[in-house]
């Protein structure tokens, strides 16, 4: 080899995507689908003592606003993206089989539209050897990325675009890496598992899209997957396409007394309370949507409050304010800069209204009907028998659904039953508790089977 190749992968457990650092031998990198969250490439690049003097992107991405421009204006990082994309800010444009030099390293753009109509896949030759490709949404371990983004009644369209992209890529020697962005817990249509890399010749062996026994069975298999996305994809294509604004969200929070707060939330406001679970039940500001703070956090905000919302912030003092706000920032809510002074101790002390809602382990839901707030796949899979079913995305616009009487509201772990919970509070309903687990608990406690199916 002419270099010795470093890539590192840089995984966004919450948004379930990766972004790649390479090395490039000469104290220079190429990053490669950075989000606008840099923190991780960041320390990665310093690490690895280098500059980052290439931002590629394989597509406008739906899922997060691209960090390329950032990196380009800070950095003076050469942006690498496909023409077709039309982007509004300075780049490199690429089209199917152009190629950039890298230094001793090239990178060779293959049109792989699908997943999107610009979609870019880039192979990192030494010499005339393809180390790897990065794929994008194209082809992803196990799967290849959705097609019904860009127009929904382009969505059979795209997937055969798709189909064909695929076996473009599968042309590819068997040894060569697979770098995809998308993974496991991506709403791109990822499935379920830990492995985030692969190679052509595993994919051509254990991915079951491509046991399909032509392009109609791919295509049928591939619409089949697909399950419901966050409002905000609809919109961040537009926004990567015209240039994310360059920020600096590090800034914090803006800290308000409980006076001040009150008359936010008054005069139309919302509060979103990422304080852990168990601290909201306890006691939370009425109206307050619950949305810990972890790894998903940036999902369920967008999800489910609207990107012009005005929002302040409660959190506990050990919680970090900057990863809040970069967990906002990389979805687009540059408006997150509030927060409550003193939280919730400081609310009450100044006299204002304190509300509780019951959490309690699978085992307590006896006397309430279970309300089953995950997404449509995993409510198939098992359930507790009996159990109402909406998917948390769809609950604010289907509460005339909620089941009358007392409720169990659950899913998975607890975080997004407290999230529903607080969603089904703020529109008056109080004859509810949330479920601190989810239906396996409940049947290894019960010793009752799961029902399966819708």
């Amino acid at each position: 080899m002419a270099v010795d190749v470093v890539v590192v992968p840089l995984v966004d457990e919450g948004l379930g995507n990766s972004a790649y650092l390479v090395g490039l031998g000469d104290g220079r990198g190429l990053v490669v689908d950075a989000s606008r969250d840099l923190r991780a490439v960041r320390a990665a690049a310093e690490k690895q003592n280098l500059r980052v003097a290439f931002a590629a992107d394989t597509h406008l991405h739906a899922d997060f606003l691209s960090g390329a421009r950032q990196l380009a204006a800070v950095d003076g990082a050469t942006v690498l993206a496909s023409e077709a994309g039309g982007r509004e800010f300075g780049h490199t444009g690429l089209s199917d089989g152009d190629e950039v030099d890298l230094g001793g390293l090239r990178l060779r753009a293959l049109g792989t539209p699908g997943h999107t109509d610009e979609h870019l896949a880039f192979v990192l030759l030494d010499g005339q050897r393809p180390l790897g490709v990065f794929t994008g949404g194209s082809l992803l371990v196990g799967a290849a990325a959705r097609t019904d983004l860009v127009d929904p009644e382009r969505t059979e369209q795209l997937a055969r675009a798709q189909y064909r992209s695929v076996l473009r890529l599968l042309t590819l020697p068997d040894e060569v890496a697979v770098w995809p962005t998308h993974g496991a817990g991506s709403f791109c249509s990822a499935p379920a598992g830990a492995e985030r890399i692969s190679s052509i010749g595993r994919e051509k062996a254990t991915n079951p899209l491509l046991r399909a026994a032509d392009e109609d069975g791919f295509v049928a298999s591939l619409l089949g997957s697909l399950g419901s996305f966050p409002p905000y994809f609809l919109r961040l294509a537009e926004i990567n396409r015209r240039g994310p604004a360059l920020t600096d969200p590090s800034k914090g929070l803006l800290a308000l007394g409980p006076t001040t707060v009150s008359a936010l939330l008054g005069g139309g406001a919302a509060m979103v309370d990422v304080r852990p679970v168990g601290d909201f039940a306890a006691g939370h500001v009425p109206g307050a949507l619950s949305i810990a703070l972890r790894g998903a956090f940036a999902t369920w905000l967008g999800w489910l409050m609207p990107a012009e919302q005005q929002i302040v912030v409660l959190r506990n003092p050990d919680q970090d304010p900057d990863e809040i706000v970069w967990q906002a920032a990389k979805i687009g809510y540059d408006h997150v800069e509030n927060e409550l002074r003193g939280g919730i101790v400081g609310w009450a002390a100044a006299g204002l209204p304190v509300s509780t809602v019951g959490l309690v382990e699978p085992g307590g839901i006896a006397g309430h009907r279970p309300l089953d707030v995950r997404l449509n796949s995993e409510f198939i899979a098992g359930h507790v028998p009996g159990a109402a079913h909406i998917e948390l995305g769809d609950l604010a616009e289907r509460l005339d659904d909620v089941p009358a009487g007392p409720v169990a509201v659950m899913c998975g772990h607890g975080e997004r039953a407290m999230t529903a919970a607080s969603v089904i509070e703020r529109a008056g309903r109080r004859d509810l508790i949330a479920v601190a687990g989810g239906p396996p608990e409940w049947a290894a406690g019960s010793g009752a089977a799961l029902e399966k199916g819708p």
